[in-house]
């Protein structure tokens, strides 16, 4: 399929359909793999924005490509998505090696997301100056990861309910103002909002880094989200450290009693954190603040294929009894199925 993709790419009147397809890249000794994402719009005429979405700790990128519904998004905003899967630990967990409490980890990701977007770009047509970064948990820790050691390469970065291990924070070096979006819930029992020592920095420690480094205004303009759904437990509020280099910002999106959850997805409903992720995205590339409006993000209806079945835990299975399944479309939809004796 990949061979046969990089031949399309030479025909200048060539549009794709969009695709998900399963992919893999050979780095460090390792076989890797992601799942990468076309939206019906791509043409090989214009490049396109690529964002990575990244798992959790013990997670997998199919359960990450099914609880963000991303696919959507960038059917409707016309960028590619990536969802890549992190290797074991010596225990058996995926894991994204952002050091501190995965320091036991000799993987390369760093390497290898270096490689991966040389890889994506060599067979697509990448808009280099927009290449973003997001995702839950590690893999927020991963993002933050990604901009402070390949800045040249991230324009920008999202984290919901991660933070910075101590190692990257001490030795981050970005060459460029970053725009960051941290979401994190108060009560958080995974990540904690105040830190854990020795392994997670504080939220307010990230922020202050990243408005510091990308020299905001200290004072941040607060917005409060209308609470739509007040049997959640939970409010939000966005905060915005304005005026930043090259007119980039360093934002919060505070969920006010949320735990550890994917806003939108469950835990708080009042805000949709794929769908602000992306807001916040479009507005930079890696030179700034591209004065974009904010659009609205709809679903958009396609011709669509099964392409596998997955458990609550994210695993490829086949179809079981008493077992609630969720299956993955093509098209980046997914429909909850329970089947009962």
């Amino acid at each position: 399929m990949k061979y046969t993709l990089l031949l399309l790419l030479f025909s200048p009147l060539f549009t794709f359909s969009q695709e998900t397809l399963y992919e893999t890249l050979d780095h460090d000794g390792l076989t890797r793999e992601f799942v990468i994402h076309i939206p019906p719009g791509y043409s090989a005429d214009t490049p396109v924005p690529l964002m990575f979405s990244l798992h959790g700790f013990t997670s997998n990128n199919d359960f990450n490509l099914l609880y963000t519904g991303f696919n959507s998004i960038a059917d409707t905003a016309n960028f590619i998505v990536v969802y890549p899967q992190g290797t074991l630990t010596a225990a058996g967990a995926s894991h994204w090696n952002v050091g501190g409490f995965t320091s036991g980890s000799t993987t390369d990701d760093v390497g290898f997301f270096d490689a991966l977007i040389d890889e994506i770009s060599s067979n697509y047509s990448i808009n280099p100056d927009r290449v973003y970064s997001t995702g839950m948990s590690n893999g927020g820790y991963m993002s933050f990861l990604l901009a402070c050691q390949i800045s040249s390469k991230i324009a920008a970065i999202a984290s919901v309910t991660g933070s910075m291990t101590p190692t990257t924070y001490n030795e981050c070096n970005p060459d460029h103002p970053t725009p960051v979006l941290q979401i994190h819930g108060t009560t958080d029992g995974t990540v904690s909002y105040e830190g854990g020592a020795g392994w997670s920095e504080s939220i307010p420690d990230v922020l202050d880094y990243w408005i510091n480094h990308n020299n905001c205004d200290t004072e941040a303009v607060v917005t409060s989200f209308e609470d739509v759904d007040s049997s959640d437990g939970s409010t939000a509020e966005h905060y915005v450290w304005d005026s930043g280099d090259n007119g980039v910002t360093t934002e919060h999106i505070k969920v006010t009693g949320g735990g550890h959850d994917w806003p939108g997805a469950w835990g708080n409903m009042d805000i949709n954190a794929s769908i602000e992720v992306w807001k916040f995205f479009m507005r930079f590339d890696i030179n700034g603040n591209l004065d974009s409006s904010v659009n609205d993000v709809v679903e958009i209806d396609h011709a669509r294929t099964l392409l596998k079945v997955v458990d609550i835990l994210g695993r490829e299975t086949s179809v079981v009894k008493n077992q609630m399944l969720f299956y993955i479309f093509s098209d980046g939809t997914t429909e909850k199925i329970f089947f009962t004796e």
